[in-house]
């Protein structure tokens, strides 16, 4: 596997810089050939990206695989024969690459583009189109940009989710034993997507999140999960009592809290005063651990930035325990890199074990 480092220049914008000589070689997927020579050109015209094959359908594609050995696969959704994510499926389970979604129904916040990420996609993209407010060039630097994150990322443990179990009738829900916090960025659909469905509802675990992407994202998000899990998944919202066996889902540009009073936990949500600071992940444990102390588990996921280091290492300082996703499965590794740095007793481990691991702790 190929390794980068990721960097900013005084702008603020990435520089993905790939550390081996090798280019990265892509199989490009989509049923139309003016769609497939646009990212060919794209691709071509970096020297550390080669396209090995293009493929018309997901047929022909699940054929290629096996003989060009890809190290990144981009995947249109529309296609004749085997559409995009029935193949990711059949990819996933036979040739697990780090896959690329490039289709117009593929935008932040969109269900296709949930339903991608969850059967194993590491990232997506809309077509490029002149249309695009951004202009012709921003978009191809972030196609170029994907493919080498994507190259980056460790696919060795997918596999494909069983659907969710049934939500039962709305029963009285049992005292809280756990809190659970996870904190996520760049990259974290994919891994709360990993997660959040594999949960039981008979655990005795509350569960609280903060995902920075903007709140109407979401907003999507959370009605995604929440049909397609086996625990309710909400909104976090001031005043509410969290119950177990529910997961709480907060914008990074909000400050979400767990307080006490009378013995009766609740939640406090305000919007951030300093929303372009991340700090919500840490403002979030950090309350969790003064509360719940050894009952909390706290979780870092990919991600960008440092939020989060500074939660964890308190949760492990009071006795709680920690889990960091394996900054190889990530596909961005700042985050979680920090957080190991700061807190030596976490467990690391890939996104795909980590709801087993909450429900053996």
């Amino acid at each position: 596997m190929a390794v980068y480092s990721v960097n900013k220049d005084t702008s603020g914008r990435l520089s993905i810089v790939r550390a081996a000589r090798k280019p990265i070689e892509v199989l490009v997927v989509d049923d139309s050939r003016l769609i497939r020579t646009v990212i060919r050109k794209i691709l071509d015209s970096d020297p550390g990206i080669k396209v090995v094959g293009e493929a018309a359908d997901g047929r022909q594609a699940l054929e290629m695989i096996p003989e060009v050995k890809p190290e990144v696969i981009t995947l249109d959704i529309n296609m004749p024969r085997l559409d995009g994510i029935s193949t990711l499926k059949h990819i996933m389970i036979k040739h697990p690459t780090p896959t690329v979604m490039i289709s117009s129904l593929t935008r932040e916040g969109a269900t296709k583009t949930f339903d991608a990420l969850r059967f194993g996609a590491i990232d997506f993209i809309t077509k490029p189109s002149q249309f695009d407010g951004k202009g012709i060039e921003h978009q191809q630097r972030v196609l170029l940009d994907k493919i080498k994150l994507a190259a980056n990322v460790e696919t060795g443990n997918i596999r494909l989710f069983r659907p969710p179990a049934k939500k039962k009738a709305a029963a009285p829900a049992p005292a809280i034993d756990r809190c659970v916090v996870l904190g996520a960025s760049e990259g974290g659909y994919s891994s709360l997507l990993k997660i959040i469905p594999q949960l039981s509802p008979e655990w005795p675990v509350t569960y609280l999140g903060v995902l920075h992407v903007t709140p109407l994202f979401v907003d999507a998000f959370v009605n995604y999960l929440d049909q397609n899990s086996s625990i309710p998944v909400r909104r976090a919202v001031d005043g509410v009592t969290p119950k177990s066996g529910t997961c709480y889902l907060a914008a990074g540009t909000e400050y979400i809290t767990l307080v006490q009073a009378g013995g009766k936990l609740s939640l406090r949500v305000h919007p951030s005063p300093f929303p372009a600071r991340r700090g919500a992940v840490n403002m979030l444990m950090l309350s969790i651990s003064e509360i719940m102390r050894e009952h909390t588990v706290g979780i870092i996921l990919s991600g960008q930035e440092q939020d989060g280091a500074e939660g964890v290492a308190e949760i492990a300082r009071v006795g709680g325990q920690v889990i960091i996703q394996s900054p190889s499965t990530c596909l961005f590794k700042e985050m979680p890199q920090t957080a190991i740095e700061l807190c030596g007793s976490a467990r690391i481990m890939p996104d795909i074990e980590i709801a087993d691991a909450i429900g053996n702790s």
